[in-house]
């Protein structure tokens, strides 16, 4: 079998949307495997490495592919996709060979609770991300100096979204939107900062009126030009474009559970 992004797409059809793996001819590089998944899903989380399992696993951490698999899972690396869990690697057949595999489990995220009417004021946004989008990992970037770069900018940053680059990294948001590491500077002359986009040319930014970064209103510049307002800060509209299928924005309606997408990291 020559390993193509087409034949794993068929395999992972033939999977289908529920729980099941399937053996991969011996003559396949299991990293050729993940190399191929990695670049559709981003960078994968390491589930098993040798034999042993990452005791941070749970049920949204990937836990659910080893339930498929028993206790023959030798080295899994696991991508997070929509109401999905995605496995790759190797695991030991009936007579205790090594074997390469893919595997696919569901995906569950509690839902977070709802907030009561009047209270937007007091949620901690960036946490409500993190729940919606089931992330489980350590900070990837709590070491970011924020100083130097707001030096370089000439101006401080909306703590929100240096939570979310701390927590998050480098990535995107159903695999779509994409969270800048540092504002882009591209319109400034319009007044506006660049903290995100996406594939279809979207930028989310926003409108730098005022002193206090913390109250800088959400614009989408459009593919097309259009400047579209939103009364909320950063974690907010992500949170609400990912959840809302009304919001303009929405990418509720592609989706109904919500992942952070890892870049990939370059060799």
């Amino acid at each position: 079998m020559e390993l193509t992004h087409a034949t794993v797409h068929d395999l992972l059809a033939l999977l289908g949307p529920g729980e099941g793996a399937v053996q991969l001819p011996d003559d396949l590089d299991p990293q050729a495997t993940t190399d191929l998944l990695a670049d559709w899903y981003g960078a994968p989380s390491t589930l098993v490495l040798d034999g042993r399992t990452d005791p941070a696993a749970d049920g949204c951490g990937g836990a659910a592919l080893l339930a498929v698999l028993g206790d023959r899972a030798v080295t899994i690396r696991a991508w997070a996709y929509g109401d999905q869990w995605i496995g790759a690697g190797t695991a030991r057949d009936a007579e205790g060979a090594e074997r390469p595999v893919l595997v696919v489990a569901r995906r569950k995220v509690p839902p977070p609770p709802a907030v009561p009417p009047g209270e937007e004021g007091n949620v901690d946004w960036t946490e409500r991300l993190a729940r919606i989008t089931g992330w489980t990992q350590p900070a990837r970037r709590p070491d970011v100096h924020w100083a130097e770069t707001e030096s370089r900018l000439g101006t401080a940053l909306p703590s929100d979204y240096k939570r979310m680059v701390e927590t998050f990294g480098a990535g995107a948001f159903d695999g779509f939107l994409g969270l800048n590491q540092e504002p882009w500077t591209h319109y400034r002359e319009d007044g506006l900062l660049i903290w995100a986009s996406t594939e279809h040319e979207n930028l989310y930014c926003w409108r730098t009126e005022g002193d206090d970064p913390d109250r800088w209103p959400v614009v989408v510049r459009s593919f097309d030009g259009e400047d579209v307002p939103f009364a909320c800060g950063t974690a907010e509209f992500v949170c609400r474009a990912l959840t809302d299928p009304h919001q303009r924005f929405t990418l509720a309606e592609y989706f109904d559970t919500h992942w952070f997408m890892n870049c990939r990291e370059r060799r």
